[in-house]
């Protein structure tokens, strides 16, 4: 008898029924985290806008952060932004981010989620195109 070799090692089969499996599967809504579906409002609400618009937007950057920086600009209000517009140079294109957390916390659901992302990129990229953001979209409400 070999007193130095390990013991068995036990695994979580229980019953018989083998290795257990992930929670949801095959992929579902379910495992997505709530940063990637408000990733994916701000996509949509941008790809929605440049099918109203009717032509390519030019050519931009558009982010998501999860909250802005602490070190507001001297001209910026008080408040907490939602958005930012950052114009382009001769070395970097224009930049919209849209920022996660301002945003869910001003909505106590998803449908209303929807329509704040929506208003919010429709503000930055009216910014970005120099026009109102009536023109982008028609159901704008904002101030």
């Amino acid at each position: 008898m070999d007193l130095h070799r390990d013991p068995p090692r036990r695994t979580r089969r229980r019953h018989g029924r083998g290795v257990r499996g992930p929670l949801a599967w095959p992929p579902v809504p379910a495992m997505r985290s709530r940063a990637e579906r408000f990733d994916e409002l701000v996509i949509d609400a941008a790809t929605r806008f440049e099918r109203h618009w009717g032509r390519p937007f030019p050519d931009f950057e558009l982010g998501v952060e999860d909250v802005p920086p602490s070190d507001p600009a001297p001209w910026e209000h008080e408040e907490v932004p939602l958005g930012r517009f950052f114009a382009g140079d001769t070395r970097r294109d224009p930049r919209i981010v849209i920022y996660r957390r301002p945003v869910e916390t001003r909505t106590p659901n998803d449908p209303e989620l929807g329509l704040l992302v929506a208003e919010v990129v429709a503000e930055q990229l009216a910014a970005l195109l120099g026009v109102s953001p009536r023109d982008l979209d028609p159901g704008y409400e904002g101030d």
